[in-house]
């Protein structure tokens, strides 16, 4: 008797934990092996990531050297600007993908991003490290890129705010969607950070073809942002009346590349 209610027991152990491996591996599939990562047109996805542009200004310091996405004398002022189109693994992602040849991104191409993507700098980077692993040409990866970000309504309330507010998270993903009626709670995810949980950025996500889906487990919103509020600055134009000569561009100090991705 004693005999069969411990191989009962252990059967019925046995299938909760066969239970629990599925649910986890369904939760968190398994990480590609080495050798099937980092290659050219192999993920699973793409994030969007559209990051506020003040919480980077606010970040920065004159030490910092002239940044053309902060310090401009025209009263440009940027709200959500294009970060990236960010392929990824369910879990995980790739990164500076191998592509048989150095990955050049035109002039022409460049200054064609400059409108979203303020920084010469940022457009040569996402390309780089995320672009490379689209396993398209750069003309075609921004164009995606583009066509993705145009999509996506920016709800008024963000578009040009001169005052400071706290929103959580759940908030803002509420305001997107009000304002893009295609965007379901898991297609998006919202970044928080710094001094006063200030915003980040937000990620939208696409399949491969560019259509919205449901993200994977990098969009996990506890991890990029718990907080219950986030600090979001207002829109800003730094010295936009300034006289030219009292800052301008050295010649000899790198530009800083902006949100760059530190994962």
């Amino acid at each position: 008797m004693e005999s069969r209610n411990v191989l009962r027991y252990g059967l019925i152990g046995f299938a909760v934990i066969a239970v629990a491996s599925a649910a986890l591996a369904q939760r968190f599939p398994e990480r590609r092996g080495p050798e099937a990562r980092n290659v050219a047109g192999q993920f699973d996805y793409y994030s969007l990531v559209l990051s506020w542009s003040p919480s980077y200004c606010a970040s920065r310091s004159e030490s910092d050297g002239y940044e053309p996405q902060c310090d401009r004398r025209d009263g440009k002022r940027y709200s959500f600007v294009l970060h990236g189109l960010w392929p990824q693994y369910n879990r995980g992602w790739p990164e500076a993908c191998p592509i048989g040849r150095k990955p050049f991104v035109p002039r022409p191409i460049i200054s064609n991003m400059l409108d979203i993507m303020p920084s010469e700098k940022l457009v040569i980077h996402e390309y780089r490290k995320h672009g490379t692993c689209s396993g398209l040409e750069p003309s075609a990866y921004y164009d995606l890129s583009r066509k993705l970000y145009q999509g996506v309504r920016i709800p008024d309330a963000y578009k040009n705010p001169f005052e400071a507010k706290f929103v959580s998270p759940s908030e803002l993903v509420e305001d997107f969607q009000r304002a893009n009626d295609w965007l379901k709670p898991d297609m998006v995810a919202v970044s928080c950070g710094g001094p006063g949980n200030r915003l980040r950025e937000i990620r939208i996500c696409f399949s491969k073809d560019g259509q919205p889906r449901g993200c994977g487990g990098n969009e996990d919103q506890r991890r990029l942002c718990s907080a219950a509020k986030m600090y979001v600055p207002p829109v800003r134009a730094t010295q936009p009346d300034a006289p030219a000569q009292e800052k301008s561009p050295p010649q000899h100090r790198p530009t800083v590349i902006p949100n760059a991705r530190n994962i």
